[in-house]
């Protein structure tokens, strides 16, 4: 296979990680990893966390490249270069310092973050994705301003969750009527309010911003809040604009059209991550996870085809998110499939209390098809598992916390 050049665009987690496993299967021709950023690789998880806090120590950024040494790899990595179109016929990548020549391409380009109207040139509006974005906002908590974080998803708890540690007045403002809207029904995430107010911080659901302005923002019943940072964290898109007019098939949500073996419909082109979407035969539907987790394992698959194997992505989703001294964590889905709306929800331990509790969710057949830990990891291990395997469970037995998760089958 010498001779030939493997092209990964973007050096985020699944760039990263697509590099190191196309080494690690065997691939011995070219690779180079293109970043748009000029920082080296680094993890994203915590730049909602721990380097909001960290202004003089950036290390807990680089677990995506811990270990990693592109030089030992034979990996050629270019930085501060971004992809700008693609010329599939002729099997060239434009970026802004010029074209690149590929046998393979990888498209690793991630998301971006959704943005609320008429708020990009207004000052102290802030985002959440890059390093930069980070070190913009970390004067703010350093001087103990005041920060209202727009949108109570994992970005806005996170946020809270390290402003209100740093002393900041910390309003979280959400247009639906419970936290964690999309992700997580309200019978579980109502109990959650707890958490802000045990942190000093304050949470509006059910209010809709109309304006935001420098310092301020205005809601839809008239409140004003004051605000030394605004916090957009209303979600994300797939950073695929620059594939317009290549040929490479967007799904509707604006993800790169991948299939089972995350091939794109264009020849030796492949996408991974949090820009591509897959069918999911667990799920029966096309799937897009913007998690970690997912950025994690695709790229074996990227790598085993593009060495010429058989390979299928298709995991149980798993996310996590640590918030006002809490880890929780995530694996499965629910209302998928014939089952939707017809899951039976358990919980394990107390969700009002302040100890570690789990929430199950068990389809018709009494099998296990997503679980919410919550300080509780080995619940999420042992139903992790269990969710993938689709074991039948004994919901009295799983009600009782003491008993293992995986003492429930039944």
């Amino acid at each position: 296979m010498s001779g030939r050049r493997v092209v990964v665009v973007g050096a985020g987690l699944a760039g990263v990680q697509t590099v190191v496993e196309l080494r690690g299967q065997g691939w011995d021709g070219a690779v180079t990893l293109l970043g748009a950023e000029r920082h080296q690789p680094y993890d994203r998880p915590p730049l909602s966390k721990a380097a909001l806090l960290a202004p003089d120590d950036e290390s807990a950024l680089h677990a995506a490249a811990l270990d990693i040494d592109f030089a030992e790899l034979d990996a050629e990595l270019l930085l501060g270069r971004a992809a700008t179109g693609l010329d599939a016929a002729g099997r060239r990548l434009h970026t802004d310092a010029g074209p690149l020549d590929y046998d393979h391409l990888v498209l690793a380009t991630g998301a971006e973050p959704v943005t609320l109207p008429g708020t990009r040139d207004v000052p102290g509006v802030h985002l959440l994705r890059t390093l930069d974005d980070a070190r913009a906002l970390r004067p703010v908590l350093a001087a103990r301003g005041s920060v209202v974080a727009v949108g109570a998803g994992w970005i806005g708890a996170e946020v809270a969750t390290a402003a209100a540690a740093a002393g900041c007045r910390v309003t979280v403002v959400e247009a639906a009527h419970h936290p964690l809207p999309g992700a997580l029904p309200p019978e579980i995430t109502e109990p959650m309010r707890r958490w802000y107010a045990a942190a000093g911080a304050e949470l509006r659901t059910g209010q809709r911003v109309t304006a935001v302005r420098s310092g301020e923002v205005e809601l839809a019943d008239g409140t004003v809040l004051g605000a030394d940072a605004v916090l957009v964290g209303v979600g994300s898109r797939p950073a695929t604009g620059w594939l317009a007019g290549s040929g490479v098939e967007l799904a509707p949500d604006g993800s790169v059209s991948a299939d089972a073996g995350l091939r794109t419909g264009v020849p030796d082109v492949y996408a991974v991550g949090d820009c591509a979407s897959y069918p999911s035969a667990r799920y029966g539907r096309r799937l897009l996870v913007h998690h970690w987790d997912n950025a994690l394992q695709g790229p074996r698959t990227v790598a085993a085809g593009i060495l010429g194997a058989t390979a299928v992505h298709d995991p149980v989703p798993y996310f996590w998110s640590e918030q006002f001294g809490r880890h929780v964590q995530y694996a499965g889905r629910r209302g998928e499939g014939p089952a939707a709306g017809e899951e039976t929800l358990v919980t394990r331990g107390d969700p009002a209390g302040d100890g570690p509790w789990a929430a199950c969710w068990l389809d018709p057949a009494g099998r296990l098809v997503a679980v919410l830990a919550v300080d509780q990891p080995r619940d999420l291990t042992q139903g992790r598992r269990l969710v993938e395997r689709g074991t039948p469970l004994d919901a009295r037995l799983l009600a009782d916390p003491s008993v293992p998760l995986k003492a429930a089958v039944r």
